[in-house]
């Protein structure tokens, strides 16, 4: 969702009329609204592995939200769709097949629902040149980068790590759990944290569910240590950073680039492959290196000591991540947008 907010707020700080259409639950509305874009709510629901049991109800709430989807279209005439997948943009793809519509793919590979909405596209927008392999045909294929928010731009190292009041000549390690937190990687740095604050300034980025055990388990661990269910600064995190350990999601293949910040990437074991796919590129480019999600425990205080202790081989990651970025990108979907809305 962060590439569509992004790109929406240049969308509607140029003055174009912009409708969000999404699901209420979770953090997407409050995020939305927060950025003082308009929404609305339509109901969707998977269809994609879904048990015997839940797919008739599944089934209903896409035809309903088709018929949401439809309704809007006639209050809002939008000149152009875009889409940044999940199931939630299949009824209103379906709804608005007969307007001219942008799909952007963040990830390297795409997902059912990605491949689903790229039949109603005129245009797909990609990450990078390699996702050109998923499809069989690069004639509506447009490579733009992924899409990063201003207020991450805003920050440089020196701001950021005042921000967190930490000392430049210590290395600073971002450890990313994403919003809701990646249990593996959250209790891995729980075990290895005392260790990690004897030599390293840690930022941790726990997400909400693990938030009070991780909170209760390193409150006597001191400065060098900070960790928060949530960050907005997030930016702030990134340009600090020597080096993150996270997921390999979407974002890895935008924001990290930008900040040429080297990277250890856990892939998510328990889905699609796509986490995987995006850190094989990352690592085949010589900007990260892989662990996999059950050799955290063991392997991650290595891991890290081992590129930590190496500042060569640390600056040329850093060095070859830098060589992926597309700073552009958001403002190169608005132009997509603009020449399929043939507005200005």
């Amino acid at each position: 969702m962060y590439p569509a907010l992004t790109v929406t707020e240049i969308l509607s700080k140029a003055g174009h009329d912009v409708l969000w259409v999404g699901t209420a639950d979770g953090i997407e509305a409050k995020l939305v609204q927060r950025a003082g874009i308009p929404f609305e709510s339509i109901q969707a629901a998977g269809v994609h592995g879904v048990s015997i049991k839940k797919l008739p109800g599944n089934l209903l709430k896409l035809w309903k939200g088709y018929r949401e989807s439809k309704a809007i279209l006639k209050r809002f005439k939008p000149d152009v769709l875009l889409f940044t997948g999940g199931f939630v943009a299949v009824p209103m793809a379906y709804a608005g097949r007969r307007v001219p519509s942008l799909l952007y793919v963040p990830d390297i590979e795409p997902g059912l629902a990605l491949k689903t909405l790229g039949r109603f596209a005129k245009k797909i927008a990609i990450t990078t040149e390699d996702t050109k392999m998923f499809y069989k045909s690069s004639d509506q294929l447009v490579i733009t980068g992924y899409p990063l928010r201003e207020e991450l731009k805003q920050w440089n190292k020196a701001d950021a790590l005042d921000y967190f009041h930490f000392d430049p000549a210590i290395p600073t390690i971002l450890f990313m759990g994403g919003s809701t937190g990646a249990r593996s990687i959250n209790y891995a740095v729980i075990a290895i944290a005392e260790k990690l604050v004897e030599k390293y300034q840690v930022i941790h980025l726990v997400g909400h569910l693990d938030w009070e055990k991780v909170s209760k388990e390193t409150q006597n661990l001191g400065s060098r240590y900070q960790a928060f269910p949530y960050l907005h600064e997030v930016g702030a995190a990134m340009a600090a950073a020597d080096l993150v350990v996270s997921r390999a999601g979407a974002s890895a293949l935008g924001e990290y680039p930008y900040f040429g910040i080297p990277a250890v990437l856990v892939p998510y074991p328990y889905a699609w492959r796509y986490q995987k796919v995006n850190a094989d590129y990352l690592v085949d480019h010589g900007a990260a290196v892989l662990l996999e999600d059950q050799r955290l425990m063991p392997d991650l205080l290595q891991t890290v000591e081992n590129l930590m202790a190496n500042p060569h081989l640390l600056e040329s990651m850093a060095d070859a991540m830098s060589s992926l970025t597309h700073p552009n990108a958001a403002e190169n979907i608005a132009e997509l947008l603009y020449e399929m809305a043939d507005v200005q």
